[in-house]
């Protein structure tokens, strides 16, 4: 049985095991290691203090989170399927750690930061009423399985 989120331990833990995927993901890993150009280990302490906040209240956190993701977007707009990935990647991570009312917490609080980043930097309504639009990745990955990949190349001819 995996435990709950409990500390800063934990969320460092947490975050290295996503930002590990993140960083190889073909979709969105060139945004932190092309565009952004991140260092993990100079970055990580704010990005700890961040989750510190919202999950357990403790650590003070005094930045703008939304300023660095409008940067890329400035240089590489980010989609939907930018941020429906981020979340997959997200959800995925913690529910390989954790289990618990905070690791239920860190994935619904990933889904609204992920869904208000892609209003603000596109201007798009994210609620689904008239004229808007849920993600796709979004409405999967609140606990529908998300489909099968379609390989880029397809073995030889159906017969």
């Amino acid at each position: 049985m995996r435990p709950d989120i409990t500390d800063r331990a934990d969320l460092d833990r947490l975050l290295r095991r996503f930002y590990a995927a993140a960083f190889a993901d073909p979709l969105i890993g060139p945004y932190f290691t092309e565009i952004a150009g991140l260092d993990l280990e100079a970055h990580l302490p704010h990005i700890t203090d961040f989750w510190e906040r919202a999950l357990l209240r403790g650590a003070e956190y005094r930045r703008d989170a939304f300023a660095p993701h409008a940067g890329l977007h400035r240089r590489r707009p980010m989609t939907a399927e930018h941020f429906g990935r981020w979340v997959q990647l997200w959800r995925a991570s913690v529910d390989g750690l954790y289990r618990g009312e905070r690791a239920e917490r860190a994935k619904a609080q990933g889904e609204r930061i992920a869904l208000a980043m892609l209003r603000r930097t596109s201007g798009a309504a994210t609620d689904g009423g008239a004229g808007g639009f849920v993600p796709l990745a979004a409405v999967l990955l609140r606990g529908r399985p998300a489909p099968p990949a379609v390989p880029s190349n397809p073995p030889g001819p159906i017969a």
